[in-house]
């Protein structure tokens, strides 16, 4: 049985066939991102669902459908298959009788980032690549230190200034080179790039096509936990939007595989920042790719700040294919939504998580999701990375009991 079926790598926007033996970034072409190709009839004959589901719970069960050519050059803890979790009482509040939450904060680093780096490190490690370097929000610089320091290999971060703390920390901690650089992503980027010499390797979001591979297993995974059918709507939040495109990349290939439905297609909504928009812009204006965002607002879900995303086009394509949507959400509606989250469902999701909660709202109340469709949130990390969303001062009362603590009415 083949460990992968991969076969070569394709350009996303001109079509132009690479060579997936050797390291590849952007198309040499025109500059697009590459996405990974398989045999997906030698696949379908390898391994069916029924087999998958006797595996280890961990994402390398997809084996066959990920890049990786051997179980020597896996770089891993064991990350995968995290749960999809009903809720039930926030689903009531926004208006959705089947409203699931796929938690990615149980991932290695408490985020999803740590699929891609899974997957682009065990990729790089085998094509020989000993330094990578990368601009990071803070969760993927984290996650792919994570994986570098496991697999051996030297990672270089950048980070806007205002990144969160506890990501500064974590790439530290776990051997990046790290610098901050005043500015936004797209500063990083530069300055991440500037970095590489001869023989080093850029793996910012989308210039390597094997980061898209790892995030694709969510779909897999929704797929599997659904019984390998699919939901009516994910909602997703949307930064590079590599997790939309893996996802919808995952159902297309289920379904030439004959795994799901060839006509259950889930729609998908990208949820971004009104301080940062650029896929909604575009959607909004029917444009095929976003212009750069140039507004200096910040926004508290600091992972979907992405100005000027490379896989723009990707997302809007899937989002239009599948007859879905792109909405933005302001950061009072975002907190809110967290905040009423936790107390609903005991759930402490991170910022991006409960923009999308906001947006599910905003979208019922429009008609744009059904009050009986399934509907699966993908919260991509952990509320405990973000502790600015909470305001943590308190009451203090004198300890001779002259003022006694009293309930709240939590169904208020």
């Amino acid at each position: 049985m083949p460990f992968t079926t991969l076969t070569h790598l394709d350009c996303s926007a001109c079509g132009r066939v690479h060579d997936a033996s050797v390291w590849q970034g952007l198309c040499v072409d025109c500059g697009s991102p590459l996405l990974a190709r398989y045999d997906l009839s030698a696949a379908a004959k390898a391994v069916d669902p029924k087999v998958i589901e006797t595996r280890a719970p961990d994402l390398w069960r997809y084996r066959e459908l990920l890049p990786v050519g051997s179980g020597e050059h896996i770089t891993g803890f064991g990350e995968g298959f995290t749960p999809l979790i009903p809720a039930p009482t926030m689903g009531e509040r926004l208006g959705v009788r089947n409203l699931l939450i796929k938690d990615e904060s149980p991932l290695p680093t408490g985020s999803f980032k740590a699929r891609g780096a899974a997957v682009g490190v065990s990729k790089a490690r085998e094509l020989g690549a000993r330094r990578l370097a990368m601009p990071t929000n803070g969760n993927a610089g984290a996650a792919w230190a994570a994986y570098c320091a496991r697999a051996g290999l030297s990672l270089l971060t950048v980070l806007p200034e205002d990144a969160p703390h506890v990501n500064r920390r974590e790439c530290r901690v776990l051997g990046a080179d790290t610098y901050l650089v005043d500015g936004l992503i797209s500063d990083a980027g530069k300055l991440s790039k500037a970095a590489l010499g001869p023989g080093d390797r850029d793996v910012a979001t989308l210039k390597e096509p094997y980061r898209i591979e790892g995030k694709k297993t969510m779909g897999y995974e929704i797929a599997e936990q659904l019984g390998w059918t699919a939901p009516d709507v994910i909602v997703y939040p949307t930064g590079g939007g590599v997790g939309l495109i893996g996802i919808d990349k995952a159902y297309q290939e289920m379904a030439e595989m004959g795994w799901v439905p060839r006509d259950k297609h889930p729609r998908f909504i990208a949820v971004q920042s009104t301080a940062c928009a650029p896929v909604v812009k575009a959607y909004e204006e029917g444009k095929d790719a976003c212009d750069p965002w140039t507004s200096g607002e910040r926004t508290i879900a600091f992972g979907i700040t992405v100005p000027a995303p490379l896989g723009g086009p990707l997302v809007l394509e899937a989002v239009r294919r599948t007859g879905g949507t792109a909405i933005a959400v302001d950061d009072e509606t975002t907190i809110k939504a967290l905040h009423e989250m936790g107390a609903a469902e005991g759930m402490y999701i991170c910022p991006e998580g409960a923009a999308c909660l906001a947006a599910v709202r905003a979208l019922r109340d429009q008609g744009a999701i059904g009050a009986d469709e399934r509907v699966v949130v993908i919260n991509t990390g952990a509320g405990l990375k973000y502790p600015q969303t909470v305001d943590a001062e308190l009451p203090v009362l004198p300890a001779d009991g002259s003022v006694v603590p009293t309930f709240r009415d939590r169904t208020t």
